[in-house]
């Protein structure tokens, strides 16, 4: 498109570019940066702090990648405050996580999302770089349409998304974190608060060893999305194959 013309003597009044609609959701991932010791401690049980660092670092390229791909609306909330997260990611659009469980971070983040302006917001975690462009457009559709919680179901019994159109605190008070419980827990103080809960497709976090399998599966089938977890677990394979 052309840029508007301020000659009159066309007598034709030319239209600005249209900038590109606001989504009605944002998004969010909450994250850490990638020190060794400092993230995927269960996972570095089993193949070591470097090892896992470098596979988190990789789930945050990929998914930034991904997302950017997605045209997404994104948003970083990171931890520690004081880590060069902005260049990692390559965004301005990054704020540090307040201090706190995961509740009292999960809460923060989507509330200052929805400040900028958005509807509604959509928060996921970084252990999950292959989050499915259905179950993000699932839960923004859902949120557009009325409800008033969507979430993601997890296959350990957690979600990997929570998305909400006005503050829900009582969501994330007193939950208990890191347990199968999770997920029950939530969709209860959705009933009893009279909230309307949808659900989109289960998945799964990438927390321990186990985990691996099936994610190796995903960036086999899909490699061109995951070059960094790709790259990676390659090396990973190769390690492994000489201490055997």
């Amino acid at each position: 498109m052309r840029r508007a013309s301020s000659r009159r003597s066309s007598g034709v009044r030319r239209r600005a570019p249209a900038r590109r609609a606001r989504a009605a959701a944002g998004v969010v991932v909450l994250a850490k940066y990638p020190r060794p010791g400092r993230v995927k401690t269960r996972l570095a049980r089993a193949i070591g702090s470097e090892a896992a660092c470098a596979l988190y670092r990789a789930f945050v390229l990929d998914l930034a990648r991904r997302l950017r791909r997605q045209r997404a609306d994104l948003w970083w909330a990171y931890a520690p405050a004081r880590a060069p997260f902005a260049a990692l990611v390559g965004s301005r659009r990054c704020f540090a996580q307040r201090p706190g469980d995961l509740g009292t971070r999960i809460a923060h983040a989507l509330a200052v999302v929805r400040r900028h302006g958005y509807g509604a917001a959509i928060a996921i975690g970084a252990d999950m770089p292959h989050v499915s462009r259905r179950a993000l457009a699932a839960a923004a559709s859902a949120l557009a349409r009325g409800a008033d919680v969507v979430l993601g179901p997890a296959r350990d019994g957690g979600y990997y998304l929570i998305g909400v159109r006005a503050s829900q605190p009582v969501l994330f008070r007193d939950v208990p974190w890191g347990t199968a419980r999770v997920l029950d827990v939530t969709r209860r103080r959705c009933r009893r608060l009279g909230l309307t809960l949808v659900e989109v497709a289960t998945g799964f976090d990438v927390d321990e060893a186990r985990d691996l399998a099936p994610f190796r599966g995903v960036v086999q089938s899909r490699p061109r999305e995951f070059p960094c977890s790709r790259r990676v677990l390659a090396r990973l394979a190769a390690t492994t194959s000489r201490r055997q």
